[in-house]
């Protein structure tokens, strides 16, 4: 699909950290005070109609880095700019410019920029049993977005944006889904209803953290190639956050492989699997499955656990596990450079 050279989502620089509660011996002591560097430096752009993917270990920050995209957590420190406006100032509650206002069409009172974002970019969250409310028929849990934002004047508007959300998901006819609770379908069928209200707010950015984790195998690629046919039909552009490359490699565009909060490899997809150049990226590709026998690769296994964020070695923050690692990378803490055009990574061996 041809994409804009505007991007529509650009992340300058993003921290996130989590403050540690402080004991009184630690005031007594005088101890410094310390946090979880969940995010600690993030760049990049996505362009409109792209699928980005985010992948990573746990604990990488890959979900930090979609919730403060949305919104729903406040930066440390950064910028993330959201078709050319600053929300992070937004989120802070500091003013925006006039030329902002009339762009995104709404007052100037913090409140309404929030939910404007939240209307123009919605996240799809990892599990469908634990984000819809049991107690909500299906039709009331799609149609809860469209009362908030208060953009249905007619109940018949309103029915019928709800019915086109759950059959463009693959739920139809409509009629026979939406006034069942969530335990009466399936897990396939929940994560439908999940990305339906998304959906019906027909959103610019969608944010899918993990979404088909939770999920049978059979059922992953019906998720997957739903998200690329919303992409392909409606031009929705997708953040998509992953620990399995084989699902970022079905059907995403661009990668960018995480670890310890920070982006260690960034490349077109394609490029990223078929030609590793960082040690991280490589030992993830060398686990996945290969359907063939005899093509089998060799494995990677690295060894310990990855740091505690709360304190991060000096250096490269990988030569610990690293099995390249040389003296330098225990003092120089490498930056992304590129090494292709429209690939970067950040290794001193590279």
């Amino acid at each position: 699909m041809e994409m804009r050279s505007t991007p529509i989502l650009q992340v300058d620089n993003l921290h996130k950290y989590f403050p540690i509660p402080r004991h009184v011996g630690d005031v007594l002591a005088r101890r410094p005070r310390r946090s979880v560097r969940a995010v600690d430096g993030v760049s990049f752009t996505v362009q409109r109609g792209e699928i980005l993917a985010l992948v990573g270990e746990s604990g990488s920050g890959k979900t930090t880095v979609g919730m403060n995209v949305l919104g729903l957590q406040q930066p440390t420190e950064g910028h993330i700019l959201f078709d050319g406006y600053d929300v992070t100032e937004w989120s802070r509650g500091h003013g925006a410019s006039l030329e902002a206002a009339d762009r995104f069409l709404v007052p100037l009172s913090r409140r309404r920029r929030v939910m404007t974002l939240r209307e123009r970019a919605q996240m799809i969250f990892q599990d469908p049993y634990e984000s819809l409310n049991p107690r909500q028929t299906i039709f009331d849990i799609v149609a809860e977005p469209l009362d908030i934002h208060r953009l249905t004047p007619s109940r018949t508007e309103r029915r019928e944006r709800v019915r086109t959300a759950l059959e463009t998901c693959g739920l139809a006819p409509a009629d026979h889904f939406w006034d069942r609770f969530p335990a009466e379908l399936s897990g396939g069928q929940r994560q439908r209803v999940v990305i339906a209200g998304a959906l019906v707010l027909e959103p610019e950015l969608l944010v899918a953290d993990e979404p088909v984790s939770m999920l049978d195998v059979s059922i992953r690629a019906e998720i997957l190639n739903l998200l690329r046919a919303l992409r392909r039909e409606r031009g929705i552009t997708i953040l998509y956050t992953t620990h399995d490359l084989a699902t970022a490699g079905f059907f995403t565009d661009r990668m960018a492989v995480m670890y310890l909060g920070r982006i260690v490899e960034l490349g077109p997809t394609v490029e990223v699997l078929s030609q590793p150049r960082h040690p991280y990226t490589r030992a993830l590709i060398s686990v996945v499955p290969v359907p063939n026998p005899r093509r089998r690769r060799q494995r990677v296994i690295l060894e310990g656990e990855i740091p505690n964020p709360i304190d991060i070695p000096p250096g490269c923050r990988f030569h610990p596990r690293c099995p390249e690692a040389i003296p330098a990378c225990r003092e120089m803490d490498p930056r992304l450079h590129p090494v292709a055009p429209g690939h970067d990574v950040a290794c001193l061996r590279v």
